[in-house]
């Protein structure tokens, strides 16, 4: 198969992730208004030790693997026996971090004030080792430039798991703890459906060999641990953080507020959520480019490989800073579109939530795309570094604000947009080096806002009528202003687009 130009690719896995993260935006819907705020509290308190887990057993995989695999490609090696040692390799380590949190389900429930939610911690264990095969395939994919099975993936995922996660909830909403640990069990069975399609992808490439056997030329373990642990790394700060975060908001909460949980529920479950969605929505950009970096350093291009950079952040921030601007000026709409169970004192609440966290939309987009780049050139271990640094001061920031009872769980939030300036500010520092491309993307950055700034005047006299009146109106006004200014230049665009190919392996801008 060819591989797809990198604006195609980027394409193609933000259009998965759009439509995933469309119907994980609805399923939040129902299912807060079927669990309420407690439900949703306890649900949100088994993932930071989720994410933690399935970032070290999987979630740096695929960016390492695409690295190494479009490197290998591009000198002309052989990239199957990569994708054999992974799965041989990570499929240990998956089944090992899902012993793991089967094991602490109890500690970190105790720990967390909620013995009821251990059998949550349970219901998601399993998955991880699915994942973690999952996105050895992701990776081997993505380095071959070839989008669509992580895209297709992603769908079949969310699909599983809303379908089969309203089920259970509904099913099982007299008891909440029993409908939690459902709805989460859901979640698995999404992973393994995910899985299964992209072992039968995989092996519909007329190439593929056997998996799991001929281990002769295969990449020993401890080089894929290179490639891919500073990537695991710099992914796992931020989980490991929510697990303190699980505990250490919460418990500061309660010493002054009796809804702690519910508190704690409103902010990682319902605005983060909300937060994050414009990064979901430029994930594929972020997986794009790692490939088209990696192969451009890899031939000693520099200029080049900072120009695939710029491109990445100049598309970033073209579609996170409006939808950060429109989080900002309409967040009490949002949350009462979105999550119209949630009123009265807890909507001021998510509304507020919303409101401060909207910064961190733009931050964490532009963040992981200038980590993506980082781990293109090989320099993971900054971006490592950078999100430590991060989330130390993020941490740092709860203890001292949440003390307040004034301040309560808006300090969370806080803190949140702290981190990410934080993060951004290192990894800008070290992913464009050139001035010039940093002028260029300090000019990027004041266009997108002018132009948000006009979308945002065109919303506003809709805003009272419909919050997606209000939205189309400033999707329209901003994509006329972007047209008319030329934010993108036709040779621009062309440029990114073709394909272009060596030795019969294309690479993308």
């Amino acid at each position: 198969m060819k591989a797809q130009s990198y604006i195609k690719g980027a394409i193609i896995i933000s259009a998965g992730g759009i439509l995933a993260k469309i119907i994980g935006a609805f399923y939040r819907i129902p299912l807060t208004n079927i669990l309420g705020g407690e439900g949703m509290g306890v649900y949100q308190m088994v993932y930071p030790l989720y994410c933690l887990l399935l970032t070290l057993s999987a979630t740096g995989v695929p960016a390492g693997l695409a690295r190494a695999v479009s490197r290998a490609r591009a000198v002309g090696e052989d990239d199957d026996a990569i994708l054999r040692r992974a799965l041989a390799l990570f499929s240990f380590v998956g089944l090992a971090a899902a012993a793991v949190m089967f094991l602490l389900s109890v500690p970190m429930s105790a720990a967390q004030g909620e013995p009821g939610a251990a059998a949550a911690y349970r219901a998601l264990a399993p998955g991880i080792f699915f994942v973690s095969v999952l996105s050895c395939y992701r990776g081997w994919f993505q380095g071959r430039s070839n989008f669509y099975p992580t895209a297709i993936s992603e769908l079949v995922e969310q699909s599983i798991k809303v379908g089969l996660g309203l089920f259970f909830a509904y099913t099982f909403r007299e008891n909440v703890y029993k409908a939690v640990w459902m709805a989460l069990l859901s979640v698995t069975f999404g992973e393994v459906a995910a899985c299964v399609f992209m072992f039968v992808r995989a092996g519909s490439e007329s190439n593929r060999r056997a998996l799991y056997r001929d281990v002769r030329g295969m990449p020993s373990a401890s080089a894929l641990l290179r490639i891919t642990l500073p990537v695991t790394l710099a992914a796992g700060i931020m989980p490991l953080s929510g697990v303190i975060e699980s505990v250490l908001i919460t418990r500061l909460l309660a010493r002054y507020a009796a809804n702690a949980t519910a508190l704690y529920g409103l902010y990682a479950g319902a605005a983060t959520a909300l937060s994050n969605l414009p990064a979901s929505v430029c994930s594929g950009l972020a997986a794009a480019v790692i490939p088209s970096v990696a192969a451009h350093y890899a031939r000693g291009d520099e200029e080049a490989g900072q120009q695939s950079v710029l491109f990445a952040v100049k598309s970033t921030l073209f579609f996170a800073l409006p939808a950060a601007a429109f989080l900002l000026f309409f967040a009490p709409q949002i949350c009462a579109f979105i999550f119209p169970s949630v009123t009265g004192a807890e909507g001021e609440t998510l509304a507020r939530l919303v409101r401060i966290l909207a910064p961190s939309s733009l931050l964490l987009a532009i963040v992981q795309t200038l980590s993506a780049c980082l781990t293109g050139r090989g320099k993971a271990k900054i971006s490592a570094l950078a999100m430590a640094s991060a989330a130390s001061v993020k941490l740092i920031l709860e203890v001292i604000l949440l003390q307040s009872a004034q301040i309560s769980v808006f300090g969370a939030a806080y803190a949140c947009n702290a981190c990410y300036l934080v993060a951004l500010l290192v990894d800008l520092y070290y992913s464009i080096t050139q001035r010039k491309a940093r002028a260029r993307a300090s000019a990027y950055a004041l266009l997108f806002a002018f132009a948000s700034a006009a979308a945002l005047l065109a919303a506003w006299p809709l805003s009272g009528v419909h919050i997606l009146l209000a939205a189309l109106a400033a999707g329209c006004a901003y994509l006329a202003v972007a047209v008319a200014a030329g934010f993108f230049g036709a040779r621009e665009l062309r440029s990114a687009w073709r394909k272009k190919h060596d030795n019969g392996r294309g690479v993308g801008l």
